[in-house]
């Protein structure tokens, strides 16, 4: 593994980490903000790990991306969006990736 890698792997893991201690930023404000959340960074992972003859499934990503699985991360975490941030949504959602 060359170093930009080994560099690349372990920044993917602080952000991981970064998101895991920021459970109160809801996946709806970071696709406001930034056009990506954790189900965007779940997909993408799942996609590479595809492109590269790995079977990970997206449930499996995900529950990489969220450090448990999905339904119990909702549950504990994900609150309903607000009219002001759907309306957001709404207007940013051309930029999103």
């Amino acid at each position: 593994m060359s170093d930009r890698t080994e560099i690349e792997a372990a920044v993917f893991r602080k952000l991981l980490a970064h998101l895991d201690s920021r459970n109160d930023v809801q996946n709806i404000d970071l696709m406001n903000l930034a056009g990506f959340c954790r189900n965007c960074l779940s997909k993408w992972y799942a996609a590479e790990a595809g492109s590269r003859g790995q079977d990970i499934s997206y449930e499996e990503a995900r529950e990489l991306v969220y450090g448990m699985p999905y339904d119990k991360w909702k549950g504990l975490y994900q609150k309903e969006a607000t009219r002001e941030q759907k309306a957001e949504f709404e207007r940013v959602v051309d930029k999103h990736d």
